[in-house]
């Protein structure tokens, strides 16, 4: 147990998500037993949610907008942008929140005590996704970490992810050096998590959830979850952007690259490229399919 209460910055990207930012807030608001910030930067919106999250940090000092105007155009370089603007050099750890989920009263302090109790640097953990209709679905990502795991997947959904100033400072200098190249990475979740293990930073995935992961229409990403969500996978594997982006992220990270000389290089290490079993047969029988391009 820790026997103090940890400062978090929990940096917080929006767009247009007037319908849910205000419930997310209040569960991030009454976390227990930690000190919360958030620091909140709206890509350019059209429902009002600017407006709404500074009348909102009137009132609560632990509340800070970035300045508003830019267009990034997806969550992850709203993200950067976050990393990249915001001083956390003086908190114990740093948080990463969507604006459309509701987290349990324990989350954070539960992702400190786990970083703590194992000696580890960052943290992500398994979510209960749930639909407008009612359903609700465990989304499991806590498989044993693999070799190469951080190359073709990241450590589970973002919002999930706790992690040590120290490193996470790391990542900001690599970031801002490599600012233009970085910014074609479009799941900075996936990044991160590269960035992390490439650097010998030890990361913990939870098989608890403490976030009810909300899915809805406009998820950028959301629950690979029935037919449409698996076409739309197939479709960015058919036309070249999960190599090209796994490409992108050995590069930035500094891997050894000669994994990908071949098909058959990538097939003799197709244990240690997922970590799920079934993610690795997929992966496999995309290699072989030539899918994998």
């Amino acid at each position: 147990m820790l026997n103090y209460r940890p400062r978090i910055a929990v940096l917080l990207a929006a767009y247009n998500g007037m319908a849910f930012i205000e419930q997310q807030l209040q569960t991030i608001l009454q976390q227990k037993g930690v000190k919360v910030a958030v620091y909140i930067s709206v890509d350019l919106s059209s429902d009002g949610i600017f407006q709404w999250c500074q009348k909102l940090a009137q009132s609560h000092p632990e509340v800070t907008v970035l300045p508003y105007g830019e267009r990034f155009g997806g969550a992850a370089s709203n993200f950067y942008r976050l990393i990249r603007d915001v001083d956390f050099s003086a908190f114990d750890y740093i948080a990463l929140s969507d604006q459309d989920d509701i987290w349990l009263p324990d989350k954070l302090i539960s992702a400190c005590q786990s970083i703590d109790k194992h000696g580890v640097d960052a943290y992500s953990s398994n979510v209960l996704a749930f639909w407008p209709d009612g359903h609700e679905q465990l989304i499991d990502k806590a498989q044993p970490q693999r070799q190469y795991d951080y190359l073709f997947e990241s450590a589970g959904p973002g919002c999930t992810y706790v992690m040590k100033t120290k490193p996470l400072m790391a990542f900001k200098t690599a970031l801002i050096s490599d600012w233009e190249q970085a910014n074609q990475v479009t799941l900075h979740d996936w990044f991160l998590y590269a960035f992390f293990r490439t650097n010998d930073y030890q990361w913990i995935i939870d098989s608890e959830y403490k976030m009810r992961y909300r899915q809805h229409e406009h998820n950028q990403v959301g629950v690979n979850k029935g037919f449409n969500a698996r076409i739309k996978r197939l479709r960015l594997l058919r036309n070249g952007w999960y190599k090209q982006q796994v490409l992108l992220i050995a590069q930035l990270v500094d891997t050894d690259n000669s994994l990908f000389t071949s098909r058959w290089h990538i097939l003799k290490k197709i244990t240690q490229l997922r970590r799920d079993w079934k993610d690795r047969l997929v992966l496999c029988a995309c290699v072989l399919m030539g899918l994998f391009k």
